[in-house]
């Protein structure tokens, strides 16, 4: 394996350049006709839905399928391609958590982003498994054991989190990133 030179990047791929949340939501409106509490996400965007939903909203997460055809973070694709050329880059799934996930989550990077290579892949149970210069990341507690310099990805979720320097959208971190 050849020797790199450039600064790696870890990059999550739910609610940062996939779009799970916005899919469920979706989803759910046209199924049963409610506005889901953006208010009540704080630390899972599940607890958005009424309380009475929430086993049908994981039970879909489960599912298989449901991770194969969600939509793109706008502008992560055109970024990424680019990032791509300088800098050492993974995508990094906690996918354990939906075993269902693992095919899915693949064969959809293989459709929208067909420049990272398999090599470039790590779905698993516990990011503090990976290390590098830079993550990128929703869920602050996959930023705590980070070494490097850690962004977090702005969604409803994690509104009330302070701790870290945020990205509110692939156009912003392509400004960082690409200068």
């Amino acid at each position: 394996m050849e020797q790199t030179t450039k600064k790696r990047v870890i990059i999550d791929m739910d609610e940062v350049i996939a779009d799970p949340m916005g899919d469920m939501i979706t989803w759910y409106e046209q199924q049963y006709g409610r506005k889901v509490d953006y208010s009540k996400m704080i630390g899972s965007w599940v607890k958005g839905f009424p309380e009475e939903h929430h086993t049908l909203i994981r039970d879909r997460l489960r599912s298989p399928g449901f991770f194969r055809h969600l939509p793109v973070m706008k502008d992560s694709v055109e970024v990424l391609r680019e990032m791509n050329e300088r800098y050492e880059i993974f995508i990094v799934s906690a996918a354990m958590e939906f075993p269902n996930s693992l095919k899915d989550k693949y064969e959809w990077l293989q459709d929208h982003f067909p420049f990272f290579s398999w090599r470039q892949i790590t779905l698993c149970g516990d990011k503090r498994l990976v290390y590098g210069d830079y993550m990128i990341d929703d869920h602050a507690f996959n930023l705590v054991h980070f070494p490097g310099k850690k962004y977090l990805y702005s969604t409803p979720h994690n509104l009330r989190e302070t701790e870290y320097e945020r990205l509110g959208s692939w156009e912003e971190a392509g400004k960082i990133f690409l200068g």
